[in-house]
């Protein structure tokens, strides 16, 4: 079993774009949404094909609020 990283949880991306890659599904830990950038994001209005660390710094939670530093890499592929 791997330990978290201190200051963060497993599957964080830290806040650092650099960690992500461009096709990463990011999941908000606080409701569970899942960003997925090959469908972009409806709410937002996001184009398909965006990557998580290309959103805006404003884009938060379309279904919780949560900013995206709440968001960790998905694991469910």
């Amino acid at each position: 079993m791997s330990m978290p990283r201190q200051g963060g949880f497993e599957g964080s991306y830290g806040g650092d774009n650099a960690r992500l890659k461009d096709a990463d599904k990011m999941e908000c830990k606080i409701c569970w949404r899942v960003y997925d950038p090959a469908e972009g994001c409806d709410y937002w209005q996001i184009a398909a094909g965006t990557p998580f660390s290309q959103l805006p710094e404003h884009w938060r939670c379309p279904e919780c609020d949560a900013p995206k530093h709440q968001f960790m890499v998905s694991q469910d592929e």
